[in-house]
This record gives structure tokens, C-alpha cells and sequence, in this order.
């Protein structure tokens, strides 16, 4: 069996009798999808900016919280503050987090945020590693990734393709920020938002995208021919720079 184990990443053990109803009005997702297997999931501002995205699971007594190490300790902080006399504990697991492609071991759960990422193993496992270009995957499958393209405080799930990802439910009940996505949803169209692009050429990570001289966006992740981008939607037309590369939307490529 072929899989890498991912080192960036930290889990936390949520305990206690409220935990479901704790973690229902706190994030964007449905925690009643729990009982089907692994739920992807933000937990937002009151303002609706993203602050954290996250992979939740079922572990019997506890649930189980996938997420970037660099955000463990404020994820964890901010959960605290909500939490008043909810009988909820927050605890920090030596849990390891492993991720392939290929026929998933006994006890794996497929990625949700698309097919294309693989699975995902929380445990003990005995494994080679995986000949897998991840960065190439995901950029293929326009998936931003935390630290990259999601910054905390700055911007919004729906601009960063979270119903897309599987990443929010406009159906359970209130959470924190939910009127300001669902206003998004329901009430305006996006004008900003990621979208994945060819690229000739290459440029740093954030590097300004223009188009006929005016600023079109941000070139983020590049992987063969490919990116992620943050643009204005009435902007990216034809032909655009970023820097030293040109930059297309991917869709009028084709």
C-alpha cells in the first residue's frame, strides 16, 4: 500500500455529551453527516470571513478534528471562547493523518472536497510512499489550500468554492457567520472568486494578475501548465499577465 503521511497536520479530539450540538453551531457544514463519514467543513467570523477549514469525523465518543497545524492552537482558542458551560472538551491527539490514491485500506474515508484527492487515514499505518504529485492534483481540481490561497480573515468560503468542495450546507440550522453566506448565496452573484487558469510561464506565488493594465486578480498555485487563481470575474478576459506569465481562464481555454 502506497500513501504519504501528512506532517502539517494536527487532530483534535472534541469530547464530551454537547459535542455534536457544540460543533452543529459553530461550522459551515452539517455535523448530522457525520454518520456517513467524513464531513469537510470552515469554521467562520461573525463578519462570515474564513478563519479555518477542517476535516471532522466520527470517532465513537469524540470527534475527531483534521486540520493544519499552523491553526490548531487558534482553532482551538476561538472554540473555547464559544464553548460556556457546554460539556465539551478540546484536546490536542497524537494522531497520525496519512493520504493515497488507489483502492483505500480498511478504515479509509474518500476526500470529499473531490474525487480526485484520494482518501484519507486517521491511525496507525504501515505504508511506502506515495509517487503522487499532490500539489498537481489539487490544482487540477482547483482545491485551495490552507496557508496558500485560504487566509484567515480574508475572504470568503463561497469565493473559495466551498459548495463546490462540499465544504457548507445551506440547509442545518444557524452557525456563526451563516447570514452573511447565505446572503451571498441567495441574494447577490459572485464577482470574485477562484477559479483555475493556464499559465504560461511561471511567477511567485501572489503575484498580481492584470488585464488590459488593470488589476484582474492573484496568481497563487502553478503545477504544469496550470493554476489557481483569485480573479475579478469581469475582468478575466482573454488574455492576462501575471508578471513574467500569461494567464487564461481555464475554461476559455478549452
Amino acid at each position: 500500500m502506497q500513501a504519504d503521511r501528512c506532517h502539517d497536520r494536527q487532530v483534535i479530539r472534541v469530547a464530551g455529551g454537547d459535542r455534536l450540538s457544540f460543533l452543529q453551531g459553530l461550522v459551515t457544514n452539517d455535523v448530522e453527516k457525520l454518520k456517513d463519514g467524513i464531513v469537510y467543513a470552515a469554521l467562520l467570523s461573525p463578519q462570515g470571513k474564513y478563519l479555518a477549514d477542517f476535516f471532522l469525523l466520527d470517532d465513537g465518543d469524540c470527534v475527531l478534528v483534521d486540520i493544519k497545524s499552523e491553526l490548531s492552537a487558534g482553532f482551538v482558542q476561538r472554540l473555547s471562547m464559544y464553548k460556556l458551560r457546554a460539556d465539551v472538551t478540546l484536546a490536542p491527539a497524537d494522531i497520525a493523518v496519512w493520504r493515497g490514491l488507489g483502492p483505500p485500506p480498511p478504515g479509509a474515508h474518500a476526500d470529499p472536497r473531490d474525487a480526485s484527492l484520494g482518501w484519507r487515514y486517521y491511525g496507525e499505518f504501515d505504508a511506502e510512499p506515495a509517487s503522487v504529485d499532490w500539489t498537481a492534483l489539487r490544482v487540477n481540481a482547483c482545491i485551495p489550500e490552507t496557508g496558500v490561497e485560504l487566509i484567515p480573515n480574508d475572504g470568503y468560503i463561497l469565493e473559495a468554492g466551498f459548495e463546490r468542495m462540499n465544504g457548507v450546507d445551506f440547509h442545518k440550522g444557524c452557525y456563526v457567520g451563516q447570514e452573511v453566506t447565505a446572503r451571498m448565496k441567495h441574494k447577490t452573484e459572485l464577482r470574485k472568486g477562484f477559479a483555475a487558469v493556464t499559465v504560461e510561464g511561471a511567477a511567485p506565488s501572489g503575484t498580481e494578475i492584470t488585464a488590459a493594465g488593470k488589476p484582474a486578480g492573484t496568481l497563487y498555485t502553478q503545477s504544469g501548465g496550470h493554476g489557481i487563481a483569485y480573479l475579478r470575474f469581469d475582468r478575466a478576459k482573454g488574455d492576462m499577465a501575471a508578471g513574467p506569465a500569461r494567464v487564461r481562464l481555464a475554461s476559455a481555454a478549452e
